[in-house]
């Protein structure tokens, strides 16, 4: 996969959607414009869980990204990028976490402004 853009934002989701498909208790997302993310090799499949479409390589059932209907950007496995590349700047859906973390990054009840929700966040 080449990524030719910096990321909008990184961070951590804890929904249940992003739990169930990663079978984690949160997961890492790097957000980029859409047209950014390019697939160099390989073969891979796009399957859509509920109604989030998300792309897997079809050897190894890798999960690669998750794309947003209608907002032209693609949700990067934070897994998937260099450790100095992955830095997360807060947590969103946090209503929805089976784990609290406590770290220094804001933790979102739902989402932030940016995202359309309210800035609500949970104290761990």
């Amino acid at each position: 996969m080449r990524l030719d853009a910096a990321p909008v934002a990184q961070f951590y989701c804890h929904c249940g959607d992003c739990r169930a498909v990663t079978g984690g208790a949160l997961a890492p997302i790097a957000l980029f414009p859409a047209p950014a993310v390019t697939i160099t090799g390989g073969d891979t499949f796009t399957w859509t869980y509920k109604t989030l479409p998300r792309t897997r390589c079809a050897t190894c059932g890798t999960l690669l990204f998750g794309e947003p209907p209608g907002i032209g950007m693609r949700g990067v496995s934070g897994f998937l990028l260099p450790t100095e590349r992955f830095e997360p700047t807060f947590h969103i859906r946090c209503r929805q976490a089976v784990v609290a973390v406590k770290d220094d990054l804001p933790h979102f009840k739902d989402v932030p402004t940016m995202f359309g929700g309210t800035d609500e966040t949970v104290d761990w």
